[in-house]
């Protein structure tokens, strides 16, 4: 495993770019070798220097137009990798250097903590490939980060819930639920529990019954009508 990952910035503002490089050398694994200003400078220390890990490379070159390093770059060193640190906001931009491989895409004024999560999910990638020869689907769906926004689009409610099933309030019914795997629990036990009507409850834990999260048998009481408990599945 690599003691550090070397990082080459490419950024014609010198404050701009020590600001970069002190980020760098923040983040633990990481080594800033050089800074390069404008493209000339950075294909002159592609070719005289070993190659660096990783290259933080803005879209405003004062020698170039648009993307022309960002290609030059990925044309003649494709086992460096990428990631754009730029104020450029242009969709097209963003989606030709996604197209083009970058690793992650960084508006300036950057936060150090955005920076950082960065630097330590490139470590990660990197240390995942360096001991594969193979990968299966899971790890490679955790190298592609897939895992992680499945996670977070349930997390956030991006999943479609029915009209009347909030996301908070479903997360607190499958927390009592659990609680109460044992003996189950009643709509009307339920809405006590978490503060809501008898068909507040109800409502919710039908919903888990039809995604087969809980399942609900019918209790006879001395008195009354049965009543529905619900234990989870």
């Amino acid at each position: 495993m690599k003691s550090k990952y070397t990082v080459l910035i490419v950024e014609d503002d010198f404050r701009v770019a020590e600001v970069t490089r002190q980020f760098v050398e923040k983040v633990e694994g990481f080594q800033a070798l050089d800074v390069c200003k404008t493209a000339a400078e950075t294909k002159e220390y592609l070719k005289q220097n070993d190659l660096p890990d990783l290259i933080l490379l803005d879209v405003f070159i004062p020698d170039v137009e648009g993307l022309a390093l960002f290609w030059s770059v990925r044309k003649e060193y494709r086992e460096v990798d990428i990631i754009m640190v730029t104020a450029a906001k242009e969709v097209s931009t963003i989606q030709e250097t996604l197209r083009g491989g970058t690793f992650d895409y960084i508006v300036k004024p950057v936060e150090f903590s955005r920076f950082e999560q960065t630097l330590n999910r490139y470590k990660k990638h990197r240390m995942l490939l360096n001991t594969k020869v193979e990968m299966d689907q899971s790890e490679i769906d955790k190298l592609t980060g897939v895992n992680s926004i499945i996670s977070s689009e349930a997390e956030s409610g991006l999943e479609n819930l029915p009209k009347g099933i909030d996301r908070l309030t479903l997360k607190k019914v499958k927390h009592v639920i659990s609680d109460h795997r044992d003996q189950g629990v009643t709509a009307i036990k339920l809405g006590q529990l978490i503060g809501a009507s008898r068909s507040t409850a109800r409502r919710y834990l039908e919903y888990l019954v039809s995604t087969k999260d809980v399942k609900a048998e019918l209790e006879y009481g001395d008195i009354g009508r049965p009543e529905r408990r619900y234990t989870p599945l």
